[in-house]
């Protein structure tokens, strides 16, 4: 890792004095270790944080709660009301970054004859909060420690350069070159400004109420912080969003003032932090000590439509280059940059209609970046996975387009039942942890980002067969091009692929023509072929991405919103995330001090709810859930986690321990032969297993059977905790949810594969009919009864570029082994080949019995990010 020269955030005393390499940050706070105040201990605090951020108890239910703890207890109950609670957490200082408000109103000529539009004379409110002392908050956010970086970095492996967080690519190394031609600046700290907005609808049915939030996120965390919500992105703003009658709506001068209106708000949001983005500002930051902070304008997340009015540009133009809106699809223009605009505008020769025809210039406005040093909008505009890729060219075009050239191509009654059987497909994909379940397929109005996110997984293997093999490889490429980019960490070899995928895309997309014969002029599309230069300027696209803005949405937005009376909600809003915003702060610093360690009542709700693995323990009936291990998937947070694939933390009640018992009771008559050979080979591994049982040890300590096994690896670009660590659970019961049996599968490594073997060469597929543990000599054997898969060739399908596998069996008889858990990486997802055949129209045909139906399969490397990496 090489860091920059000159801006590396050198560590200074609170004047802003150099300090000597190796000295230790100041104390960090002089306040009792046990103060935690206002609160008078730590239940009480963990009890106003449950009740007002966990439960969101209404302030009418709080009361009751009091009353009914005061009875019951003959004592007063922590708070009084929920008038005191409120008071409580109002005066808590951490966090305290209060919201302040201007307005906004038409100055401009107006009409020299009949009526005054009303909007002229209204005043236009914005609420904000200081973004300076936000930011500062979030730098010296000790939960952050570890999870920043301090200087922009090049980052590299045998020698080719890795790009992930936003300090990893060369805008902030350039942009630290420009500060640094001020030698004031030289020892500084660069902290980038991520900015987000979003127009949000929280009702219809009661009115259409419209919000425009404004977010801010430090650049210097690490994406998987921000990813995680981890209190790195931050509420700053609700901006106006003007409104009047239709009569005046499309007119040229409202359309114009609410340009200006969204520009000026945010050049006045930002002006706290613009006389620190040239003179550097002393502050503390999350390891504890002082830096020199120099901010500047980074990445600012925003779909398409946002995106044009940032950068000031006409509607289907592209907000980085100069293509035209009717050549979209064609070569690379040259790039937009407020120099180019200056040029044409200072020109003399251009008028502003001609600027707006020949150019998609609005010439009559100016971005906001122009009023701060070194930003220019049509640089920062960071990509939008979502938008551009997921909802937009996957779930908008390829999927809209599949269906057109099938109703296009066929009579409508044969359309109709290809489409139907495409939906079958789809609804009767096995389960999987996370997987977004289709019970009608495609069929639903009110789409989802992550409803589009769940088609993408599952979509080419329901296609296949049923469209052109051409159609197929256009609409893998865009997937494969998608988990791409969606990585966490992308090399120049992945650059690479990303060229070649997007490459095969555009050939292969050409199968399209019949149903676009206006070609692929789309700006969601062309803004593909930017993503490779945006990656090695902003590192990772996925944490610049737009689903992190609109996730922020639910918390503070939606949430709020529905805890108001409705009557004039925005200020009540606003003290809603104050006072979860000060919860969070005070956590944090609690935290830092030392305060929330050891045994509590928090530590004690981990210990029922904990999904580690510990002793057997007794739990429920067969195909019973266990509360402890509904959680399917997610980020692992614990500190001292590792990769691994443990039992579940409970066994099966109600069963037989002799395994010679077990295997009548379960149906498994080869389980006790199996586990003897599987114990032969384990002590024995430098000997065959012999033919004779009778030369196999015994198996004669108690066999406990598990419905789960939980298994934690490295996924960074998934969903994860500290160190990008992922889990998920893999299930083996014999009933669902009270319906039919769920045996999941899972990759086990490739103990024969070439030692240059890479994805799916170093591993095999099983599917999983037993989790279960014995014991022998005082050792405990963590096993799994499986079947194995086949793969069916020796390279991917051509067409879906997926890996396909036919389960192995003995004559008619299932091949099943006993494998120790340790050698299994974790779940595999496996989804039905149908090729050109027509699924059963039956009821009783769901995804419970997909496992058991189709004579193929594919491995599902497109299940989570994961996957892909491992399974190509």
């Amino acid at each position: 890792i090489e860091t920059h020269p000159i801006l590396d955030g050198t560590p200074c005393d609170a004047e802003g004095n150099d300090l000597q390499d190796g000295s230790p940050p100041p104390p960090r706070s002089h306040r009792a270790p046990e103060d935690f105040s206002p609160f008078t201990g730590r239940a009480e605090f963990e009890f106003a944080e449950f009740l007002y951020t966990h439960e969101e108890m209404s302030a009418g239910k709080i009361d009751r709660l009091m009353n009914l703890l005061a009875s019951l207890y003959d004592q007063p109950p922590p708070f009084a009301d929920h008038k005191e609670l409120y008071s409580i957490i109002d005066s808590v200082q951490q966090g305290d970054v209060p919201w302040d408000s201007f307005s906004i109103a038409y100055n401009g000529p107006r009409p020299e004859e009949g009526p005054v539009p009303p909007w002229m004379d209204q005043k236009f409110e914005v609420w904000f909060r200081d973004v300076l002392q936000v930011l500062e908050n979030q730098i010296g956010n000790p939960d952050f420690k570890g999870e920043m970086d301090y200087a922009p970095k090049r980052v590299s492996r045998n020698r080719k350069r890795r790009y992930r967080d936003l300090m990893s690519g060369n805008w902030s190394w350039e942009q630290a070159d420009e500060i640094a031609k001020d030698e004031s600046t030289h020892g500084a700290m660069f902290a980038p400004i991520v900015l987000g907005s979003d127009k949000t609808t929280v009702s219809v049915a009661t009115g259409q109420n419209d919000f425009y939030p404004l977010y801010a996120s430090l650049g210097n965390v690490h994406n998987s912080v921000r990813r995680a919500h981890r209190n790195a992105v931050a509420l700053v703003g609700f901006l106006a969003v003007p409104k009047t009658s239709k009569e005046y709506a499309d007119k040229v001068d409202f359309r114009k003032f609410r340009r200006q209106l969204f520009h000026s708000s945010l050049e006045h949001i930002l002006s706290s932090v613009r006389p620190h983005m040239t003179v550097p500002r002393v502050t503390r930051c999350a390891d504890g000590h002082y830096r020199r902070v120099i901010y500047g304008l980074g990445p600012y997340i925003a779909d398409y439509p946002e995106q044009a009015l940032l950068a000031c540009i006409v509607q289907n133009w592209c907000p980085k280059c100069t293509a035209p809106p009717t050549d979209l699809d064609g070569d690379l223009n040259g790039l937009r940059s407020h120099l180019h605009t200056d040029t044409l505008l200072n020109s003399g020769a251009i008028s502003l209609q001609e600027l707006w025809d020949d150019y998609g210039i609005v010439g009559e406005l100016l971005p906001f970046t122009t009023a701060f040093p070194r930003a220019d909008i049509h640089e920062l505009l960071s990509p939008d996975l979502l938008h551009q890729i997921i909802k937009g060219t996957f779930k908008d075009h390829l999927v809209d387009w599949v269906g057109q050239w099938i109703t296009q191509t066929y009579p409508k009654a044969e359309a109709e039942r290809i489409l139907a059987d495409i939906d079958r497909r789809i609804a009767v994909v096995p389960s999987f942890p996370g997987l977004r379940h289709f019970h009608e397929g495609r069929g639903f109005k009110q789409w989802t980002g992550n409803d589009s996110k769940g088609l993408m997984k599952v979509y080419l293997p329901a296609i296949s067969g049923h469209v052109p093999e051409e159609m197929v490889k256009a609409v893998a490429a865009l997937i494969e091009f998608c988990y791409l980019v969606c990585r966490s960490i992308i090399d120049e070899d992945t650059l690479v692929e990303i060229d070649a995928a997007l490459a095969r895309f555009h050939q292969h997309r050409e199968i399209f023509r019949d149903v676009r014969p206006d070609g692929f002029s789309l700006p969601r599309q062309h803004s593909l072929v930017h993503y490779r230069f945006m990656i090695t300027q902003f590192g990772a696209p996925n944490g610049l991405c737009s689903s992190i803005t609109e996730s922020k949405h639910i918390k503070a937005v939606k949430k709020p919103y529905r805890r108001s009376s409705r009557n004039k909600p925005l200020g009540q809003m606003l003290v809603t995330n104050q006072r979860n915003d000060k919860l969070a702060a005070a956590r944090v610093d609690f935290k830092a001090r030392g305060m929330l360690d050891g045994p509590n009542l928090s530590g004690f709700l981990g210990e029922l709810y904990d999904d580690g693995i510990g002793a057997p323990q007794p739990g429920d009936d067969v195909g019973v859930l266990d509360a402890r291990e509904v959680n399917d998937a997610g980020a692992v947070d614990e500190p001292l986690a590792e990769a691994e694939v443990k039992l579940a933390k409970t066994y099966v009640r109600r069963l037989p321990r002799d395994i010679y018992l077990l295997a009548a009771h379960v149906n498994q008559p080869q389980l006790p032969l199996l586990t003897r050979r599987f114990l032969y080979a384990t002590l024995n591994p430098d000997s065959p297993v012999p033919a004779s049982p009778n030369e196999l040890p015994d198996i004669s300590g108690k066999t406990y059977v598990y419905n789960s096994a939980r298994a934690v690896f490295y996924a960074p670009s998934d969903l994860s905790g500290l160190g990008g660590l992922h889990h998920e659970r893999i299930r083996s019961v014999s009933s669902w949810y009270g319906g039919a049996a769920r045996r999941d599968c899972i990759f086990v490594g490739n103990t024969d594969a070439e030692p240059d073997a890479e994805g799916f060469a170093n591993l095999h597929v099983a599917r999983v009919f037993l989790f279960f543990s014995f014991s022998h000599d005082g050792v405990t054997y963590p096993c799994a009864l499986v079947q194995w898969f086949s793969a069916v060739g020796d390279a991917p399908d051509e067409e879906t570029t997926m890996w396909m596998v036919e389960p192995d069996f003995r004559g008619s008889k299932r091949s099943l082994e006993v494998i120790h858990l340790d050698t299994v990486l974790r779940g595999a997802h496996l989804i039905g080949a149908a090729g050109p055949n027509f699924l059963p129209t039956d009821a009783m045909f769901d995804f419970s019995k997909s496992l058991d139906s189709f004579h193929t399969f594919y491995v599902n490397k497109y299940i989570d990010y994961h996957a892909h990496e491992v399974a190509f």
